[in-house]
């Protein structure tokens, strides 16, 4: 049998569609902007995230991965001693010019790796066949996102710090954040920038499965007064870095306000829209109560409203977030969609659609159900 709730949903569904394209507009407003605001600083990390590094060494007190800068060679003695270390890799990366076929300018990063089919860095997004291409003098990789703005394709020469490159393959998912990125062995590294020839940025290292991985930080870290070096997990570097370009930055802030900007809005609309579609029934309800029906049964029918608009509009929300979702693959739009992310907004939104019912409700209890229904 049909509850009352839905009954009335089902037959008087024009009054409630307002409110539940409300709540499907401030779930997907919400969503969307988190979204894109997670996505953007996850390109922050993006070096940290797409290698297989359990630990990186790099400058002390380094705030973000893309601050990184030289240190000495030395300071993997004491990695090199540790017996769960497995593996020890250099990485170093420039900020470079590069100038396109038709000679615009334009600012990028060089990352230069290890090719060798074992290497850490960016071995989540590299092939072997992709790794084994980096071997070919001045042979670099570019971002899929930054085909246009290069002008490039695979085969195109670049002209980087008055080196000529050349494409040798494209890859989607290596853009940092407001920034060309370019990857290159570490020789073709030391071809485009001869001062970098035994230059280190960060040392990558791959510790033993069984290895206590904190306790290897520990045991390898500079206590020396004035440190050469810092040791970081991979967690710690990458949540580091996101946290500086969030609090430290102005893209941080600004974007930051525009999401919370977005929730209040989204609350807001959902709130009020849902509060005047139950406002509009209140004669119905008050002739309820007029026959006698109690105000607890009233509010379980309105909770129950509440709650199914609530599961409509979040339905329909999850479905555009999914079209926008393939849109953002589509276009190389850094957006990222965590679980957490989709139960957290989905709670908020029900909570705020059961919260407005029982707020529309206070007339009802408030008023003498004769004046309602004159």
């Amino acid at each position: 049998m049909v509850s009352l709730a839905r009954a009335s949903l089902i037959y008087d569904w024009r009054r409630y569609a307002a409110a539940v394209f409300a709540i499907t507009f401030a779930g997907l407003l919400v969503i969307v902007q988190l979204a894109l605001l997670l996505g953007l600083f996850g390109t922050v990390s993006v070096a940290v995230d797409q290698s297989k590094a359990d630990i990186w060494l790099g400058y002390p007190k380094t705030q973000s991965i893309d601050l990184g800068r030289t240190i000495a060679n030395s300071s993997s003695l004491r990695a090199w001693m540790q017996p769960s270390v497995q593996k020890l890799e250099r990485f170093a990366f420039i900020a470079g010019d590069l100038r396109r076929a038709d000679g615009v300018a334009l600012s990028v990063f060089v990352y230069g790796i290890d090719p060798h089919s074992s290497g850490l860095a960016f071995a989540n997004k590299l092939t072997s066949s992709q790794r084994q291409l980096l071997e070919q003098p001045y042979a670099v990789i570019i971002d899929a996102a930054d085909q246009e703005k290069l002008a490039a394709e695979i085969g195109t020469q670049l002209e980087v710090n008055g080196k000529r490159t050349h494409v040798v393959d494209v890859v989607a998912g290596i853009r940092g954040i407001g920034a060309i990125s370019l990857i290159t062995s570490l020789s073709n590294l030391r071809r485009i920038a001869p001062e970098m020839s035994e230059a280190t940025t960060f040392y990558l290292l791959e510790i033993d499965k069984q290895a206590d991985i904190p306790q290897v930080v520990a045991d390898i870290q500079d206590t020396s007064t004035n440190k050469r070096y810092d040791v970081w997990t991979a967690a710690d570097l990458s949540a580091q870095s996101q946290t500086y370009w969030l609090l430290e930055s102005g893209v941080g802030i600004g974007t930051g306000f525009a999401s919370l900007l977005a929730l209040l809005v989204g609350i807001v609309i959902t709130s009020q829209t849902l509060n005047a579609a139950i406002l509009a029934s209140l004669k119905e309800f008050a002739a309820l109560r007029a026959l006698g029906i109690s105000n607890s049964s009233l509010r379980n029918v309105v909770l129950e409203q509440s709650f199914w608009l609530g599961l409509i509009g979040l339905s329909l929300t999850f479905i555009f977030t999914a079209g926008i979702a393939w849109l953002g693959d589509t276009y190389y739009i850094e957006m990222r969609f965590p679980w957490w992310l989709l139960f957290s907004v989905a709670v908020l939104i029900l909570a705020i659609a059961l919260g407005s019912g029982l707020i529309a409700l206070r007339p009802l209890f408030k008023a003498d159900p004769a004046n309602l229904l004159r």
